[in-house]
């Protein structure tokens, strides 16, 4: 069941509500520059295993509103906010992959967690996802400035190229259609800003302030999200489990769906 909520003026952020009479909810973030139809082969399997799953659309993403501003972590946590209030949700666990998941890292320090029971945070972007004089992992920032130019130049280009780097195992070519125009969705504007944002903002202190049980999926492979920023993640988040995957990229919740599913439903009927 798809709707929308209202987050601001002229700002209405789309949802994915699938099994909503299901006992345990989650709440998908995806990753730059999709949309909540990243996780379709979670949403194929997990209600079926009575989970309550909710997807949501970055703004600028997918079906959401497209505004020109607004696409600061502050913000982006402030809307992920809002859908949790309109729906009413508690004791739900907040799933993001890439970007995703450092929007929702800082969810959990914005708004302390709100409704918040489990963390599963998935080849997520965060603390930081470029190298910095304090930080020597991820990637160089002349990477994300060149990603930029080419969004703002030819960004069908960029987003193919992008997408031949994000999963490990061999995908199809109708499927690497399909992930392509799933980023042709986004606006171009909004491509852009999300790149400048990896570069501006930092997520230490939240990240460090995280005190749910939290699940940290990452493939050994990722070429986007290197592995090393899961494991500074396992060490800043107290109460966390890394669960890395051998055969996976950035990808993981498709290069490795089956394992994917099976360790994310198990986190969140807290028997792992």
């Amino acid at each position: 069941m798809g709707y929308y909520v209202n987050v601001s003026k002229d700002v209405n952020i789309y949802v994915e509500d699938l099994n909503p009479e299901g006992q345990k909810a989650i709440l998908f973030l995806h990753g730059w520059p999709g949309s909540h139809k990243l996780f379709e082969y979670q949403f194929n399997k997990l209600p079926q295993l009575g989970f309550r799953c909710i997807g949501i659309d970055t703004r600028g993403f997918g079906d959401s509103s497209k505004p020109f501003f607004g696409y600061d972590y502050n913000t982006l946590a402030d809307d992920v906010r809002c859908v949790v209030e309109a729906l009413g949700l508690r004791d739900f666990t907040l799933a993001g992959h890439s970007t995703g998941g450092a929007i929702a890292v800082k969810y959990m320090g914005r708004h302390r967690g709100y409704g918040v029971s489990r963390l599963v945070l998935i080849a997520a972007a965060a603390p930081s996802l470029i190298r910095r004089p304090n930080f020597p992992y991820g990637i160089d920032k002349e990477k994300v400035l060149q990603m930029i130019e080419d969004t703002y130049n030819d960004r069908p280009m960029m987003l193919r190229n992008f997408g031949d780097n994000f999963f490990y195992r061999h995908i199809s070519q109708p499927f690497s259609d399909w992930f392509f125009q799933l980023g042709l969705q986004a606006a171009g504007w909004a491509t852009a800003s999300i790149a400048k944002t990896w570069i501006n903002e930092v997520l230490f202190s939240e990240t460090e302030s995280i005190h749910v049980p939290t699940l940290i999926m990452h493939g050994i492979h990722d070429r986007i999200v290197p592995f090393n920023i899961a494991e500074v993640q396992h060490r800043l988040i107290a109460n966390s489990v890394l669960v890395p995957f051998e055969f996976s990229g950035h990808g993981v919740f498709y290069d490795q769906k089956d394992e994917f599913n099976e360790v994310l439903a198990k986190f969140v009927a807290n028997k792992l």
